[in-house]
């Protein structure tokens, strides 16, 4: 299967479609025509004209006052990556980078750009031939576009710097050479092209809106079966509540929780107790709240992902070359830090409520086994979850309030979007295990209000968490059934649940 890059909207559904099903790329003839006709403006430009142009006459950032010869240009281009390649820390992950070339390849399509169509064809060969450039997640300021990373997704091209290829790290060179491609003569703008741009931050952004959408559903999921082992009230889930403060997520969240709750006998028996604590009875409002940012920041990345993000942006029809600041991560940098903090409170909450389940209240065993004291039970999954809740606080510092000048203070005002990009994945991912927590705690607590039973739909998902991870009767090694419900939250198809 073929998927024909174009300039129309690129949705998150067709990214995941095209990884999941392994589908290859090629360029559109509308986006073939639109990067042909940029890259032939550009080139009777600079025949043309005396002035200045930006970053392709001049050199770059507070270097802007220096005119290049024309027979230096192409020059100018390659220096510019190999400079910039300036990455450090630990390796991008491969599917984060297998989404850098994606979007860089959609981004270029647009036609605004000046590349080469050859240029961009060989990064769709290393997207279809699996070639992963590595990339490092330390270097980028997220405002001159991700300037580092994306400078070593395309040194490859000048058969520079390493690739990932089959599971094996090696050099660009070699693999130019197994696919007998030569290094491609980047042209005047190419470089600059190719380096500015947003798509190191917008990648992470794909990853973890995807990402966060599931451990928001899980979040659900897991605080349902909580809600029933602590013999909880529906109350507070009433829709007549919502109506009258219908902020969309809170609604959604109270409907999802009366639907997964249907037919429960334990949800509908008689209660002792008249109202529940926070971190249950105000779960709409908390979850909810997290479900509408997850829902601002999805469209702030769909926005991004569909947009030209390089300097400067040619108009051939307006016979314009424009140096301007779309490369500026701000609306990156500012969802997600709001990300983190809507993540971070789902973690915060969970908790709180598994803290409620092992601490002996309502008819519950302590620590959740029958003979507590001799058994610790489930005393330090607790602990686990209140470790890793409070780091999510500490990452939870916004990277967007902060600013540092560079390239002379040209560049004097920076997003640090991708520092915020970094450290949202971690806070996702201590979530992730937060959740695993939880509903390994839940599915324990709630064998102790058997013989009833909860609705169809969660005793299924329960029984199928048991296939995997048993009941726990005395004391055992638990770090490995936490590791059990993390991949249980990887791989349980939670749309059964919730849709």
């Amino acid at each position: 299967m073929i998927f024909k890059i174009s300039p129309e909207e690129l949705k998150l559904e067709t990214i995941w479609n095209i990884f999941d099903k392994n589908i290859k790329l090629s360029l559109s003839e509308e986006s073939v025509k639109l990067i042909t006709v940029c890259r032939e403006y550009l080139d009777r430009k600079l025949e043309n004209t005396t002035s200045p142009i930006y970053g392709i006459t001049t050199g770059f950032g507070s270097l802007h006052k220096k005119t290049i010869n024309k027979d230096q240009l192409n020059k100018l281009q390659e220096n510019l990556v190999m400079s910039h390649a300036c990455g450090t820390g630990p390796a991008v992950r491969e599917a984060i980078v297998r989404l850098m070339l994606l979007l860089k390849i959609h981004a270029l399509s647009l036609g605004k750009s000046g590349v080469q169509v050859e240029t961009i064809q060989r990064l769709i060969d290393f997207y279809n031939e699996g070639i992963y450039p590595v990339v490092y997640e330390q270097g980028s300021l997220g405002a001159s576009g991700d300037l580092a990373p994306l400078a070593h997704l395309v040194l490859p091209l000048l058969g520079m710097g390493q690739v990932s290829y089959k599971g094996k790290i090696i050099d660009s060179e070699a693999i130019l050479s197994k696919f007998n491609w030569s290094p491609v003569e980047l042209k005047s703008k190419e470089g600059l092209a190719l380096l500015n741009g947003t798509q190191f931050m917008s990648s992470y952004g794909v990853y973890i809106i995807t990402m966060a959408e599931r451990l928001s559903a899980f979040a659900d999921i897991a605080s349902a079966i909580s809600l029933e082992a602590y013999d909880g009230r529906l109350d507070p889930f009433f829709e007549c509540i919502h109506q009258i403060r219908p902020h969309k997520g809170q609604v959604e969240t109270a409907r999802i929780f009366r639907e997964m709750l249907d037919g429960s006998q334990l949800i509908s028996h008689k209660k002792a107790h008249v109202q529940d604590p926070y971190s249950f009875r105000c779960i709409p409002q908390v979850h909810g709240a997290s479900k509408d940012a997850i829902s601002y920041a999805k469209s702030v990345i769909l926005t991004e992902i569909n947009s030209v993000t390089d300097n400067p942006t040619i108009f051939p029809d307006e016979d314009l070359i424009v140096s301007g600041g779309n490369f500026h991560g701000q609306p990156l940098a500012l969802i997600f830090d709001y990300l983190a903090i809507a993540l971070a409170e789902l973690g915060s909450i969970s908790e709180r409520r598994v803290y409620r389940l092992i601490a002996g209240q309502r008819e519950l065993p302590e620590f959740l086994v029958a003979n507590p004291g001799l058994n610790s039970g489930f005393m330090i999954p607790q602990y686990t979850a209140a470790s890793i809740v409070s780091q999510n606080k500490q990452l939870c510092t916004p990277s967007s309030v902060d600013s540092i000048p560079s390239s002379n203070e040209q560049e004097d005002h920076v997003s640090m979007g991708a520092n915020g990009a970094t450290k949202l994945l971690r806070v996702a991912e201590n979530l992730e295990k937060i959740l695993a927590i939880e509903l390994f705690t839940a599915v324990q607590a709630l064998e102790f209000r058997r013989p009833l039973r909860s609705s169809e739909l969660l005793e299924d998902l329960v029984k199928s968490f048991r296939e995997s991870v048993p009941f726990i009767n005395n004391d055992k090694v638990m770090y490995s059934e936490i590791e059990k419900s993390v991949d249980f939250l990887k791989t349980y198809n939670w749309r059964r649940i919730i849709e």
